[in-house]
């Protein structure tokens, strides 16, 4: 009776060393898990970068047609990640209004477009910051032509070219550190305002290429 006693509760448990080895297979599972779950959600980070700036261009092409106006989307740093975050604004050109890059007459996050229609109740900018993105130790934002930073669109949905350089790619380049895990990518925006994703390290040949 007191050996069966005995084997039933040793059914019920672990012995040290089933212990000792399930432990040790554990942390290898972790210490292979890990890095790779790690490197999966930092991949998927920096793509996430490409569809968060194809949204700020395909809104701002949006809003110039749904509200037959002039838009813009304007780009500027994010002190914490060192991206750029993205605000889409709106203007109704009117008998004093041109709709030019420095006039007070743009929406703001604030208030509508002076001439807007629907008056204090229509359309205000909408901005996004870039502080969930990928660091830019990751991920290096360039923009071309250098330097430019907006995209004006006519109420069709095109480019206008009226005022200068619009900005006509954002490449997203990984770090050599991390060149290995994560994908180069770029957006270029063509004069109908489309914003279509492209590889700038495929050769010309391509159909992926970005154009030169």
């Amino acid at each position: 009776m007191f050996q069966l006693r005995l084997g039933a509760d040793r059914s019920k448990g672990f012995t040290l060393i089933e212990l000792l080895v399930t432990i040790t297979i554990f942390g290898i599972m972790l210490a292979i898990g890990i890095p790779n779950a790690s490197n999966w959600l930092l991949t998927n980070r920096a793509r996430g970068a490409s569809e968060f700036y194809a949204e700020g261009f395909s809104m701002a092409r949006r809003q110039a047609v749904s509200h037959n106006s002039f838009s813009r989307i304007s780009l500027t740093p994010n002190v914490n990640s060192g991206q750029m975050d993205w605000q889409v604004d709106i203007c109704f050109v009117g008998a004093n209004t041109t709709c030019a890059p420095g006039d007070n007459t743009w929406s703001t996050t604030s208030a509508a477009a002076a001439n807007d229609p629907q008056g204090a109740a229509g359309f205000r900018s909408v901005f996004r910051a870039a502080d969930a993105l990928p660091s830019s130790e990751v991920l290096q934002p360039t923009t071309l032509p250098a330097g430019a930073s907006q995209v004006y669109y006519t109420a069709t949905g095109w480019v206008d070219t009226t005022f200068g350089a619009n900005l006509t790619q954002l490449r997203l380049d990984p770090s050599t550190q991390y060149a290995s895990q994560v994908p180069v990518v770029a957006l270029v925006v063509t004069l109908a305002g489309m914003a279509t994703k492209c590889d700038p390290s495929l050769p010309a040949t391509d159909n992926r290429a970005c154009p030169p």
